[in-house]
């Protein structure tokens, strides 16, 4: 009988070239399937609900498959855990309709992107944060980030390459957090575009070395071309935290 099996996991993307399964580079769904493969000798396709780029962290993927196999929803993260690599752990298992996909029928996402603002980058996390030496005006960058909350069209902080039919996002949650030489956003939507993210902490960074004003970002935003934005930041400060289904 048929079972279509989603899988909550968490993964350091410092080893892979991104999720998506690529013909000369390792990836996240590869040894997933592989696992899979090693426990159900069956070969499977595994939908990740984000497609997190080369480099980029997981605490809260979403992933599914379908099996014939018997094994109890609850035995899976055992057993995939046995087979995969430390750095790729699965938490949960749960059994869902036949229908169920775990892209498509995602409503939103958190992610948090990580910064280290010190002289000199720590050795125990240069693949975890973005580390930036220039002190950083904490207080304009929480000012610009107020204005990412809402429905936009977020052509402006999209990378090329995307093919989606449209920019206009809505973010429900955007927070900045300053701790012990830690800048963190946290930032919540229904959903994000090719490096959205990554260039809306960018920009931030901007504000923050004063190369941008607070009082730009109105219109950065809506002009919706890409040149006005801040740079892409590095990969190895995000992490896709959640997703969120109805």
């Amino acid at each position: 009988m048929k079972r279509n099996i989603q899988i909550l996991l968490e993964y350091d993307g410092s080893n892979y070239h991104g999720w998506q399964r690529q013909k000369n580079a390792l990836t996240i769904q590869e040894k997933l399937e592989e696992a899979i493969q090693q426990i159900s000798d069956e070969e499977v396709t595994i939908i990740g609900s984000s497609r997190t780029d080369s480099g980029v962290h997981a605490r809260g993927q979403s992933a599914n498959f379908y099996t014939q196999s018997k094994i109890s929803v609850d035995k899976i993260p055992y057993a995939m855990n046995s087979k995969l690599p430390k750095d790729i752990r699965v938490y949960k298992a749960i059994e869902r309709p036949l229908e169920f996909h775990s892209r498509y029928h995602a409503v939103g996402k958190k992610y948090s992107y990580h910064i280290q603002n010190t002289i000199f980058p720590s050795a125990l996390e240069y693949n975890r944060t973005w580390h930036i030496a220039q002190k950083l005006n904490i207080q304009n960058m929480k000012k610009a980030n107020k204005f990412f909350i809402g429905t936009h069209d977020f052509s402006a902080f999209r990378a090329s390459g995307s093919s989606v039919k449209t920019s206009i996002r809505t973010i429900t949650f955007s927070k900045l957090i300053h701790k012990d030489e830690k800048v963190i956003l946290e930032i919540e939507g229904n959903g994000f575009l090719y490096h959205m993210v990554r260039i809306i902490i960018g920009t931030l960074v901007e504000v923050g070395i004063g190369k941008i004003s607070f009082e730009e970002i109105p219109d950065i935003i809506n002009s919706k071309d890409r040149n006005r934005a801040g740079m892409t930041a590095p990969p190895y400060g995000l992490y896709l935290e959640k997703v969120f289904y109805e």
